[in-house]
């Protein structure tokens, strides 16, 4: 009550509106709140008085917080948040920044998806703007299946395809529909910590599938799991692109366990040299594949739109999941994407940035070459947006990556994505956002050093 206490009176409603210069009627409608709510009472012919008891019923501060319980899962989920590592913005930006896992926000088409975006906020019907279908947007779905028969090999239909707020919800909703406590899942390692750290959450026994410089190895693969989980067309966070054969090996090995393969493509759509490998969902002849993608690389993250294509069995399932998660992601977005597709901007957009991706790997692969030479070895360059030094040196990752940023340059270790820490030291660096001349000097600075 501030400076009253209970049983003090208020001052008239006339002489407060003159002290705050204010309307008397905006008083007397406070005083009657405070009347509503207890905690003033009016006495006939005396005034308005703080009410008797208030300061014994008043709440005091505990010295110490209520200690809820947490279920499984927010214990697994709490615990995550030590182990999650993707590079954020830094407190203190640093002049070459090699991060990774981010698109190239600059070079969208922002003033196109505006047009498309306030023309369909103008001309969206009324009923369009109620809940929307769980499984999405039917114009977004087709649009979606479209252009991966075309562009991934996807063997799908629009009926197949969900719409989610991101790969990583897809994931959330793979292991909630697909998973008992205690189920084996198999997955890379290294691996995305998104992914590990939604399994470990749902209670799933991780089983470590060691990748070399051809990704996943199927003859390591477990004899009985529910899962295995794979990025097969720019592994993460190595950057090996899994073979035909390794392809064709893991659907066999599905086949045997009557297991769940959940292919995650998030850098497919670039690729640099030869033919891109098509999908594993594509050479899937039995429907054990669940296909997931996003436009967080290929448009900007903060759409927050992913999609993943179910074998037609499991569509319902799915689809129920993602009503009772969030019943369905925003619908005029969804629209804006679909007319971007379908009018031919997101393959245009995706060209370009594949031309300006691919001259900067060539720069950062040159400029690895002339400053680093044979110093260190590299993973990940024939697709996706990042590469893997591996130093032949024995300097720790924490020290060089202090010693790089000392020196005005940013990189990543990757240690932190394997489940069995690794005897070599690695280092993440990303080149979408980075102009070529600073790709050159960042390496030149990191060529100074001792690796």
């Amino acid at each position: 009550m501030g400076t009253f206490r209970s049983g003090d009176p208020l001052p008239s409603t006339r002489d407060l509106a003159e002290q705050l210069r204010v309307s008397r009627t905006v008083i007397l409608l406070a005083y009657d709140q405070l009347l509503a709510e207890g905690f003033v009472e009016g006495r006939a012919g005396s005034g308005t008085y703080v009410c008797e008891g208030l300061d014994a019923a008043r709440p005091r501060a505990s010295e110490c917080s209520a200690r809820l319980r947490l279920s499984r899962f927010g214990v697994s989920a709490a615990a995550a948040a030590s182990r999650v590592d993707f590079p954020g913005r830094r407190p203190t930006p640093i002049r070459y920044d090699f991060a990774y896992g981010r698109s190239n926000v600059e070079g969208f088409p922002f003033e196109l998806w505006r047009r498309i975006l306030i023309r369909r906020a103008r001309k969206a019907p009324v009923r369009e703007l109620d809940y929307g279908p769980a499984s999405g947007s039917q114009a977004l779905r087709e649009a979606i299946a479209s252009h991966l028969r075309r562009s991934r090999a996807v063997v799908c239909d629009a009926s197949q395809v969900i719409i989610v707020n991101g790969s990583q919800q897809a994931l959330d909703l793979a292991a909630r529909v697909l998973l008992e406590r205690g189920d084996c899942v198999a997955i890379e390692d290294p691996q995305y910590q998104g992914a590990r750290e939604i399994f470990r959450a749902a209670g799933a026994r991780l089983h470590a599938v060691p990748v070399d410089r051809e990704g996943l190895d199927p003859a390591e693969l477990p004899k009985h799991a529910r899962i295995a989980f794979v990025t097969p067309s720019h592994q993460f966070p190595t950057g090996a692109i899994l073979p035909l054969a390794r392809r064709l090996a893991l659907l066999e090995w599905a086949k045997r366990m009557d297991a769940v393969v959940i292919e995650d493509d998030y850098d497919g759509e670039f690729r640099y040299e030869g033919q891109p490998v098509e999908s594993m969902q594509g050479l899937d002849t039995e429907g054990r594949v669940i296909y997931i993608g996003t436009f967080s690389r290929t448009i900007f993250p903060a759409l927050r739109i992913g999609y993943l294509i179910a074998p037609k069995p499991l569509v319902p399932a799915f689809t129920s999941a993602k009503w009772l998660c969030d019943r369905h992601t925003a619908t005029l977005e969804q629209e804006t994407l679909a007319e971007f597709i379908a009018e031919g901007a997101y393959e245009r957009h995706l060209r370009r940035a594949r031309r300006v991706n691919a001259a900067r790997r060539r720069t950062l692969l040159d400029a690895i070459h002339k400053h680093l030479g044979d110093r260190v070895a590299v993973t990940g360059d024939g697709s996706g947006t990042h590469v893997v030094l591996w130093p032949s040196g024995r300097g720790a990752e924490e020290t060089i990556i202090a010693r790089a940023a000392s020196q005005g340059v940013g990189v990543y270790g990757i240690s932190r994505y394997f489940l069995v820490r690794p005897s070599q030291v690695g280092l993440l660096l990303g080149y979408s956002r980075m102009k070529e001349e600073e790709i050159r000097e960042g390496i030149r600075r990191l060529g100074e050093m001792t690796l």
